[in-house]
């Protein structure tokens, strides 16, 4: 019943209540950005949400578009802004995708939502990581992510769906608040995240 009608009800009720309490960083977060960014604070991507469906996950901005004499993009590194930086290590970069959570793309608790090109990887038993909606937040990110390979993130992404419950969901939620609270396992460096999914099982 939670799986199927309260999971939902709640991610729309609490997603609401999110938007407007932090409307005020929201929209300061967004001015700021669309002057650093030249008019555009907002970073879309194509992701695999539930069964698969293609969305776009909303995400602030924490890179320029600074290309060199080519016409190539500057490194992410060279790209990562300071105020980019900041909201990085805050989390504050994804608070758009409270957007996605109203919208039913994806829920405040699930497994992220990974790359289109990832799809072929998974092994069938890993699939199950698309039969609900992805999160903002979910059990590999609060087991160390950053710590972790990518057999055991998908490992924790199949333990949660097979184990989807209201209780596990707010120990997520409390596990996460404290992790971006003490800003434990945030990865703010561009680019420094482990070996891409299709890279590593080459």
């Amino acid at each position: 019943m939670y799986t199927f009608i309260f999971k939902r009800i709640l991610d729309l009720a609490i997603s609401i209540i999110l938007i407007v309490l932090l409307s005020p960083i929201f929209i300061s977060l967004a001015l700021v950005l669309f002057v650093i960014n030249n008019g555009n604070p907002f970073y879309f991507q194509k992701r695999p949400g539930k069964n698969e469906k293609i969305f776009y996950v909303f995400k602030f901005k924490s890179m320029t578009d600074e290309k060199d004499a080519s016409g190539i993009l500057l490194s992410d590194h060279q790209r990562l802004t300071k105020t980019g930086r900041f909201i990085r290590k805050t989390s504050l970069d994804e608070l758009p995708q409270l957007l996605n959570v109203l919208f039913g793309d994806m829920s405040f608790v699930g497994p992220r939502p990974l790359l289109i090109r990832y799809l072929p990887y998974y092994t069938p038993e890993e699939r199950i990581r698309h039969s609900v909606r992805p999160g903002i937040t979910g059990l590999a990110q609060v087991s160390g992510r950053n710590n972790l390979n990518w057999d055991e993130r998908l490992q924790n992404d199949i333990f949660y769906v097979e184990n989807l419950s209201f209780i596990n969901d707010v120990k997520i939620l409390i596990k996460t608040a404290k992790k971006v609270l003490l800003r434990e396992n945030v990865n703010v460096a561009a680019g420094s995240d482990n070996i891409d999914l299709d890279e590593y099982r080459k």
